[in-house]
């Protein structure tokens, strides 16, 4: 294909679309995003036609934030390298028509050498006009790399810090598919901006000059009009087919999003035997992106012959009118080289800027839905100057705490109670009552909508949120693991434990047999969410967690539920070793579990029915002493 045929793209740009990008994963950043805006922002209208001036402006303070000499003296180096390689690129053709219009005109002894150097020269300034961005590039790209680091890592951990509301309303695989197109975006931005619009723009206006200075008007107006030709048509059919991109990633991220959805929930998918139903949603998702493709492909295809038929045509008048100028003897044999020399270097970047606009018209929209996501505000946040939690006897308080989640009509209507310093505190009650909703309270994943949650006499609003998390242990009913060893994920709520800490509390969740068995003990790799081990391993290992973090108050989330009975036995007696000393509040089902509880409160439709010791509660006759006899029957059936 020839190099000025219809929209050629660069081995370069096919790497930045097909290039991975990689960054580290880190909750530490130095890059916070402060922009405040309402519950749902910008991130549900990701597929409006973002402003580019937006998303160069962003673009400029990150990589103006990047603090080092080191980056800055590259940037430097690398803008000096790009236009260097543009005065060879246009200069380069003059020194060739020099050469072959002196060849037809001497036959002085020495010529040939003088002719040779002169080549010499020609193919050395495009040696060094085509080096130059391959050095730059080089130089370049660890400025890049940070540039994408910083965004990427500050939208991770922003992401992490907004609350259960948003995580529950989005899709994970739609979030992070975003997330990678932004940082994608960034990687493009910086080099095509930087290192090929501006420069891009140099170039033309210089060929424009040394066509008009070396060989008149009417060539650098040929010049001229094919560029503005070309740019208009490029412009005005790359808005017309930016629907057709914008359908394709909707789709793109749809696919995703069912895909991941899916595969996290592999055995539900199993256990109803859905694998061909899941795969047709997938197929269908698929299908759609397909045809979304398959139509912006179409509308590329277009603009690629339009702007061919542009580039052709503009050479074709050029020719002909050194040609012309060649047949009057105004012009020599070299000039006719150097002309369509200069024309075939324009389209170069001709290409590259048609390629670049259409690009960074769409990775203006992805570079802006992922800053949508920092533009998200935590509906949990910690007030400015917020002071930690001081825990000094570990006393909890609900007072009148009422609270109901979105779309709900009912939920918790003036709650309270209270959990003593070394005390256990039982709530129970049948499903919807509120039982979850009042740990997630405690933790602060939500705040109440009235009254207050205490610790030791501090509202939590008026603390930080980690403080307050780092003060409880949680041992959940679903405890989900990460895909890493046992102890990292028994050292997750304490990852500065000695390895003699975490046997400890391994061996204190009875979790002795299962590190024996383990292939590498310890070291083993438990799979993905944990799934290579049993419910009741991966309980047992929330409880190890949760005892090596030893914090001063103990949530026990029908920590049991998943272990037989004999199993239950052993770890409800390291549970209570456990709960010595502590605050601890049990949410439970099973009323079994609760039955030695300092204090057990009923809740029903979100309000406290009844509250007292086991003995008191069952001769009350009241709504504990119906599910303790409902709860004796079905045990007595399964018998």
């Amino acid at each position: 294909m020839p190099f000025f045929s219809l929209g050629c793209i660069s081995p370069y740009q096919q790497k930045i679309g097909q290039q991975k990008i990689g960054y580290s994963f880190s909750f530490k950043t130095d890059y916070v995003h402060k922009m405040r805006k309402g519950e749902h922002a910008a991130f549900d209208s990701a597929n409006e036609v973002s402003p580019i001036g937006k998303a160069l402006t962003r673009l400029i303070k990150l990589i103006g934030g990047l603090d080092t000499t080191e980056l800055r003296v590259r940037v430097g180096l690398a803008l000096a390298l790009t236009l260097v390689s543009k005065v060879f690129i246009v200069g380069a053709p003059l020194i060739l028509a020099d050469a072959v219009n002196a060849l037809g005109k001497t036959n002085s002894v020495g010529w040939d050498f003088v002719f040779l150097l002169a080549i010499g020269t020609w193919a050395t300034m495009r040696f060094f006009g085509s080096a130059a961005p391959q050095l730059r590039d080089t130089l370049f790209q660890p400025v890049s790399e940070e540039a994408q680091r910083r965004a990427g890592v500050a939208v991770f951990g922003h992401v992490h810090s907004l609350g259960i509301r948003f995580h529950q309303s989005k899709r994970t695989g739609a979030v992070w598919r975003t997330i990678e197109r932004g940082v994608r975006a960034i990687d493009f931005l910086t080099r095509f901006v930087a290192f090929n619009i501006g420069p891009t723009l140099i170039e033309l206006v210089m060929a424009a000059a040394v066509l008009w200075l070396r060989y008149g008007g009417f060539f650098a107006l040929i010049a001229a009009s094919t560029v503005v030709i070309y740019v208009i048509v490029t412009l005005a059919i790359t808005e017309w087919r930016l629907k057709y991109r914008r359908d394709m990633n909707d789709a793109d991220s749809e696919a995703t999003g069912r895909a991941v959805d899916s595969l996290m929930n592999f055995e539900t998918v199993k256990a109803f035997a859905a694998e061909a139903r899941e795969t047709e949603r997938y197929n269908q998702a698929v299908r759609a992106y397909a045809r979304a493709s398959v139509q912006s492909n179409a509308t590329l295809q277009g603009l690629n012959a339009a702007q061919g038929f542009i580039q052709n045509l503009g050479l074709a008048v050029m020719v002909a009118a050194a040609g012309y100028a060649i047949s009057h003897g105004t012009m020599g044999a070299g000039d006719i080289a150097a002309v369509t020399l200069v024309m075939l270097n324009l389209y170069g970047p001709l290409n590259i800027l048609g390629f670049a606009w259409r690009e960074i018209k769409q990775s203006s929209i992805d570079m802006e839905a992922m800053y949508a996501l920092l533009d998200e505000v935590p509906d949990i946040a910690d007030k400015p100057n917020a002071a930690p939690l001081a825990v000094t006897s570990g006393t909890v308080e609900f007072d009148r705490v009422g609270f109901v989640h979105d779309g709900r009509h009912a939920g918790l209507s003036e709650v309270s109670f209270a959990i003593p310093s070394g005390k256990t505190v039982a709530i129970v009650g049948p499903s919807g009552s509120g039982k979850s909703t009042i740990v997630r309270l405690l933790f602060r994943f939500y705040d109440p909508q009235s009254g207050a949650v205490r610790i030791d006499g501090q509202d939590l609003r008026e603390v930080t949120q980690a403080s307050v998390r780092a003060a409880i242990g949680l041992v959940p009913q679903d405890v989900v693991l990460f895909n890493d060893t046992l102890a990292y994920n028994i050292a997750y709520g304490r990852p500065d434990a000695s390895p003699e800490e975490i046997e400890q509390a391994a061996r204190m969740a009875r979790l002795e047999g299962l590190i024996a068995a383990a292939p590498m003990g310890l070291a083993t790799k438990v799979g993905e969410r944990g799934l290579k081990l049993s419910g009741g391993e991966r309980q047992r290992v929330g409880i190890a967690r949760a005892l090596l973090k030893n914090p001063p108050i103990l949530v026990l989330d029908e920590a049991t539920s998943s272990l037989d009975s004999v199993t239950e036995a052993e770890v409800r007696e390291a549970l209570e070793d456990a709960a010595k000393g502590r605050t601890t509040l049990v949410v439970a089902h099973r009323l079994s579990t609760v039955a030695d509880a300092d204090e057990i409160i009923v809740l029903r439709d979100g309000l406290v029915a009844e509250r007292g010791t086991h003995t008191a509660l069952l001769a009350q006759g009241g709504v504990y002493a119906e599910l303790w006899e409902m709860q004796a029957r079905m045990n007595a059936e399964a018998a």
